[in-house]
């Protein structure tokens, strides 16, 4: 029997790898045969191990040229006139604009699953009023109409954008809570700090970029001061990403910083490990699809405080398993920690909601499932 032949495109590979890769390596146990089209960091060998058939595509993140978004969309065709899949699972937007675009060129009975994963920086950063509009404009009239298009949504905030603009007919769109993390292999096993201790902990997980709302988190810390200092720690996980149009960078970062107070670790793997540290989760992000950060700290038995933005209110459930504040408001953000930090029996109380609120919507084998299903298998 002829194997299915799965592409996944996707922006960059070490986003693959955090956020797909579940899915790609559950595919080739299904006997599917899987490729991927990437820009390469680094991580292809590893990949090809899995049996994973990589493709190089040079992807450019922020500011780019014509003449570079030309050759990017060629190579898209290539590859997909090469391996002739027949599913294409498309990560981010110019996969979709990508493949949108050749699309005509290629086999129409292609099953495009496009993952809806956030707007991104263009639709919520200054640029939005012309690019924004001219990429809504193009969408219409490509993503929206084609039999085989089909779209996972993570939030219903994004679902209803692009439908204002799409032709989203009955069957073609699915919703999907994020990427999923093993709940059995993420499992808190250290007990939360009690009220009064210097160790309690308040973690922030993201790259290190303005729209995550790390500044605003450092303000609240930096309010908080005063009462909080030697007795609570901010930190800061994640590495700065300059090719993002809201990059931190690691001066400006540094320069915010205060000893025994307010750290940054840069990028870590032992995600659990942070987690198993950490008392408070915190998200100031201004919009999400739907953040593995917050679903790996849920998994972890953290309260949350985080925004009352797309993507993040999907993890938090305001006064059951955290808080949601207004984005930008580091006021607000500073009073919802601080009633946190004072009450350990309310910390393990949303801990433990957290847990059940992510084993009942966002495990790792409830992704696979529900992806499988919109694949038609």
């Amino acid at each position: 029997m002829k194997k299915k032949k799965l592409l996944f495109i996707v922006n960059v590979d070490w986003f693959f790898k955090s956020h797909r890769l579940p899915i790609a390596l559950e595919a080739i146990r299904r006997g599917y045969e899987v490729s991927l089209a990437t820009e390469n960091s680094g991580l292809f060998e590893e990949f090809s191990t899995y049996g994973i058939k990589c493709y190089s595509v040079a992807f450019k993140r922020g500011h780019s040229s014509l003449l570079d978004e030309l050759f990017s969309i060629f190579r898209v065709f290539q590859l997909c006139k090469k391996i002739r899949p027949d599913i294409i699972h498309n990560v981010t937007l110019k996969p979709y604009l990508y493949v949108a675009l050749v699309r005509p060129l290629i086999n129409r009975k292609i099953r495009i699953v496009n993952a809806i994963t956030g707007l991104g920086y263009l639709f919520t950063g200054p640029t939005k009023p012309f690019l924004g509009s001219f990429v809504q404009f193009f969408l219409k009239f490509t993503l929206g109409n084609g039999r085989s298009n089909y779209f996972i949504f993570q939030n219903e905030d994004d679902y209803k954008f692009f439908k204002g603009f799409l032709s989203l007919r009955t069957g073609s769109f699915f919703f999907i809570k994020g990427s999923g993390v093993d709940h059995l292999k993420f499992r808190r096993q250290i007990p939360h700090a009690p009220s009064g201790s210097k160790k309690i902990q308040i973690t922030l997980v993201s790259r290190m970029l303005k729209d995550k709302g790390v500044f605003e988190f450092i303000a609240a810390a930096k309010k908080l001061k005063e009462s909080l200092f030697g007795h609570c720690v901010f930190t800061l996980i994640g590495g700065v990403d300059l090719m993002n149009p809201s990059a931190i960078t690691e001066s400006e970062l540094i320069n915010e910083l205060e000893d025994e107070y307010i750290i940054w670790l840069g990028h870590r793997n032992d995600i659990m490990d942070v987690y198993n540290s950490t008392d408070i989760a915190c998200l100031p992000s201004y919009r999400e699809g739907l953040p593995k950060s917050l679903v790996e700290a849920m998994a972890m038995s953290c309260p949350i405080v985080s925004t009352d933005v797309p993507g993040c209110r999907e993890c938090v459930e305001d006064g059951v398993n955290g808080f949601l504040v207004p984005s930008r408001n580091s006021d607000l953000l500073a009073d919802r920690i601080l009633l946190l930090v004072g009450n350990s029996e309310l910390r393990i109380k949303m801990g433990h909601a957290s847990r059940a609120k992510m084993e009942k919507e966002m495990s790792l084998q409830t992704v696979i499932d529900q992806t499988f299903t919109v694949y038609g298998s």
